[in-house]
C-alpha cells in the first residue's frame, strides 16, 4: 500500500501531534508499508531527515511568535507538489484540518483517492491560546466546520479515545469513526520490583511530576493550587517537564508557593529528552495530569509505563481519564481541593501506591503502537476497497 501522510510539520519538537505522526510513520514502514510524507521541510535539522514531498514554512503575520511558542508551525501549499504526492498515493491520510490538508483533500477528491484522517486536535486547542478555550460558540462552530469540510470527506476517521469518538458522533460526522489509540513505543519499565530502602521514610521528599506542554489547556496551575490544600505539601517536590508559552507565568506561581513556605522544595521546570523522561517517571511517587483539553495524553501514558500512579483530570474534552484503573486516580478538572485529596490519599498509602504502579505499567502494554498500526493498516485497506467499489458503482449507474 502506498500511504501518504499529510501534516504541517512532522519535525516540530515539543509537539505531541507531530511526535505521534513520526512514530506512526516509522512503525508503518517497519511493518512493510510504503509511506511518504507531505510536510514542511525539517527546519530543526536541515541536514537531517526530510519529507518526501517538501514544502516551505508559512509565516503568519502577527501570530507567528505565538504559534512558535506552542511548538507548532504551518506549511505553505505548493499545488504542483501536492498534486504529485496525491497522484502517487493509494490512500491519503490527513493529520490536521488546515490549509495544506485542504489542498491535498481537494486533489484526492479530484483524482478519486480515498481519504482518511486522525483526529488529533480539539478546537479548544486552537482557541485556548486566544483566551477563548471555554467559549462554546467559537469552539462548536469550528468543530462543525471541520466536520463538514474535512471529516465528512473521509472514509474513516481514527479517534484515539472513546471521548473523541463520542464527541464526533454528537456532531454527526458522516465518516466511519473508529477508536484506535495513537499507540506507545514499547518501553521497558526500569522501576525496581522492590521499593528502595528509604521508600517508607516519613522524612524523604515526595516526587510529584507533571509532564506536558506549559500552556493554558494543560492547566498546571490547578496542581500548584492543590499544594495549598495538601497535608503533604512540605514534603512534595514538584517537577514540571515541558516547555511552552506559559512557562514564566507558571514559574512565578510556583516560586510564590516556595517563598510563602507552603513548599519546602523549590519546584523545577525543565525540558527533557525521552531517556530523561523515563528516569523521571521511574523515580516519581505520583504523576499528575490536569489537562482540560486532551485528545489522548501520550505523555502521561508513557509515564505509566514506568509504574508511576497517575492522578488524572476528568473533563468533557479530555479522553485521558479512560486510562485510570481506580476512581481514586481521577478528579474533576480544575478542582484543586479534589486533586489535593487524591494526592494525599496515594502519598498516605505507599505500599498500595507501589503495587498499583505496576498494575498501570501492565495496563499500558495493550497500547503498543504495533497494535495500533495493525488496525490502521486494516483501516487503510478498507478505505481503498470502499473507494474502489464506490467508483465502480458510480460508473455502473452512468
Amino acid at each position: 500500500m502506498k500511504i501518504l501522510f499529510v501534516v504541517n510539520n512532522i519535525y516540530c519538537l515539543g509537539n505531541g501531534l507531530d511526535a505521534s505522526a513520526r512514530r506512526t510513520v516509522q512503525t508503518l514502514r517497519d511493518a512493510g508499508q510504503d509511506v511518504r510524507v507531505l510536510s514542511c521541510e525539517n527546519l530543526e535539522e536541515p541536514d537531517g531527515p526530510q519529507p518526501e514531498y517538501r514544502q516551505k514554512e508559512f509565516h503568519f503575520p502577527i501570530f507567528q511568535p505565538l504559534i512558535k511558542a506552542q511548538g507548532y508551525s504551518f506549511s505553505k501549499w505548493d499545488g504542483q507538489n501536492i498534486e504529485a504526492a496525491v497522484r502517487w498515493a493509494d490512500v491519503v491520510h490527513i493529520e490536521e484540518p488546515y490549509f495544506i490538508e485542504h489542498v491535498a483533500m481537494n486533489w484526492a477528491k479530484k483524482l478519486g483517492k480515498p481519504l482518511t484522517a486522525t483526529y488529533h486536535l480539539h478546537p479548544e486547542n486552537v482557541f485556548y491560546s486566544l483566551g477563548m478555550g471555554s467559549w462554546s460558540l467559537p469552539n462548536n462552530t469550528l468543530l462543525r466546520y471541520w466536520a463538514r469540510v474535512f471529516l465528512d470527506n473521509c472514509v474513516y476517521v481514527q479517534c484515539p479515545t472513546e471521548n473523541v469518538r463520542e464527541r464526533l458522533s454528537r456532531f454527526h460526522v458522516k465518516a466511519n469513526c473508529i477508536t484506535i489509540s495513537n499507540g506507545l513505543v514499547p518501553d521497558k519499565c526500569i522501576r525496581p520490583q522492590t521499593p528502595p530502602t528509604d521508600y517508607f521514610d516519613e522524612n524523604r521528599p515526595l516526587e510529584v511530576i507533571y509532564i506536558g506542554r506549559l500552556s493554558g489547556e494543560k492547566d498546571q496551575p490547578t496542581l500548584l493550587k492543590a499544594m495549598r490544600y495538601s497535608k503533604f505539601a512540605s514534603r512534595i517536590r514538584l517537577r514540571f517537564a515541558g516547555q511552552g508559552p506559559n512557562q514564566k507565568k507558571y514559574q512565578r506561581l510556583a516560586e510564590k508557593l516556595y517563598e510563602e513556605g507552603i513548599l519546602k522544595y523549590k519546584p523545577s521546570f525543565e525540558f527533557l529528552n525521552r531517556d530523561q523522561l523515563r528516569e523521571l517517571a521511574a523515580h516519581a511517587d505520583l504523576a499528575v495530569h490536569c489537562a482540560i483539553i486532551e485528545v489522548e495524553g501520550l505523555s502521561i501514558m508513557e509515564a505509566m509505563q514506568q509504574a508511576v500512579v497517575p492522578v488524572i483530570a476528568v473533563g468533557s474534552c479530555s479522553g485521558t481519564s479512560q486510562f485510570a484503573l481506580d476512581d481514586r486516580c481521577k478528579f474533576p478538572a480544575k478542582d484543586a481541593k479534589a486533586l489535593a485529596a487524591r494526592i494525599d490519599y496515594w502519598l498516605e498509602h505507599p505500599q498500595e501506591r507501589w503495587e498499583m504502579g505496576f498494575k498501570y505499567a501492565e495496563s499500558m502494554e495493550k497500547y503498543d503502537i504495533a497494535n495500533s498500526v495493525k488496525q490502521l493498516i486494516d483501516m487503510f485497506g478498507k478505505a481503498i476497497e470502499k473507494k474502489h467499489n464506490q467508483i465502480i458503482n458510480q460508473n455502473t449507474v452512468q
